[in-house]
């Protein structure tokens, strides 16, 4: 039985970049202060009349391209996103108009922070495993620069926009998804929230004048949980897949900043030089962030074919997850 597995990678970024030199004009900051703290030196934000699902649609395309089919052949979309295109009917249907899927497939999106695109690789893992559908298309798509309070220089520094895309289909020669780790931990939701704009606080002139539609975010428990939480997925993931940090080639983290990231590898105790990093250029861009830099090390040969894979994420919730393929 062929297990399923990412046959096609792609991803999207903004034209305009913003620089740490740029940003210590608009805040209280300098590029050696976020540059020590967190290991970002620029990332790509979208411009005020851009259309955030034009880089989901990008990145669909090249995923859907390197997979060696069409966009009518998807059978299924799933996006991973925290901040949805419209809060109704959220950012999939843009995505498959802007396709042109010639049928009238099922589509969804998934809200599980930063963990999203984990998440979603799961469920569009077990779908095609179930042999329900085919070819099922992952998006991660994020635009948090327009929810960044732009005084704040505690989150104003690390976020920018992106989108990242993966085919989920069945693999050939033992290829594809061998273990799989999702979870969450409830107790831990305020540490990355936005309050307003739901049901609970629906947008009012309190709630645009009390600063609520800004993502807060309380870095210390941040910081903790995620490197912990990463490792314990890790680690699960790989005993499932009836395998050690050894037999790992690459892993690929949530490129949420570079101390979470180094810390994580130290540990592990598993070299930087086979983690996969690019977070010095993008920022956090959440749900985008892996298959970003998944497009980036497959588009550089870091990555072949045959090779052992690890993703893991954190995420709001707060959740956090990991998976391992081989390639």
């Amino acid at each position: 039985m062929q297990r399923p597995g990412i046959s096609g990678i792609g991803c999207a970024v903004p034209e305009k970049r913003l620089t740490n030199e740029e940003l210590s004009k608009l805040v209280d900051t300098s590029d050696e202060w976020i540059t020590t703290r967190t290991g970002i030196q620029e990332r790509r934000v979208l411009g005020p009349d851009e259309d955030p699902a034009w880089l989901g649609v990008a990145a669909a395309k090249q995923a859907i391209k390197a997979a060696g089919l069409k966009p009518k052949d998807i059978d299924a979309l799933i996006t991973a996103t925290n901040v949805s295109e419209m809060l109704i009917p959220g950012s999939s249907p843009f995505i498959c108009e802007g396709l042109k899927i010639e049928k009238e497939i099922p589509f969804f999106d998934l809200i599980a922070g930063c963990t999203g695109f984990v998440y979603a690789a799961k469920v569009a893992a077990d779908m095609v495993a179930a042999e329900s559908y085919e070819n099922v298309l992952v998006v991660g798509l994020e635009a948090l620069s327009r929810f960044i309070n732009w005084k704040d220089r505690a989150t104003c520094v690390l976020f920018g926009d992106g989108a990242g895309a993966a085919v989920i289909r069945p693999m050939p020669d033992g290829r594809g998804v061998l273990a799989s780790s999702l979870a969450a931990d409830s107790s831990k939701w305020d540490l990355l929230r936005i309050e307003a704009g739901g049901i609970k606080h629906p947008a009012s002139h309190k709630t645009v004048d009390g600063d609520m539609h800004y993502l807060v975010m309380e870095g210390g428990g941040v910081f903790k949980s995620a490197v912990t939480m990463m490792e314990v997925t890790t680690e699960k993931c790989l005993a499932q897949a009836g395998l050690t940090k050894e037999d790992v080639d690459w892993i690929v983290p949530h490129q949420a900043n570079m101390r979470i990231i180094t810390a994580l590898a130290k540990r592990m105790d598993f070299p930087m030089e086979k983690v996969i990093v690019n977070v010095d250029r993008y920022a956090n861009t959440s749900t985008a962030s892996i298959p970003i830099a998944l497009t980036e090390a497959v588009a550089d040969g870091r990555i072949q074919p045959g090779q052992v894979i690890v993703i893991t994420a954190f995420g709001a919730g707060v959740t956090y997850g990991a998976m391992v393929l081989r390639w």
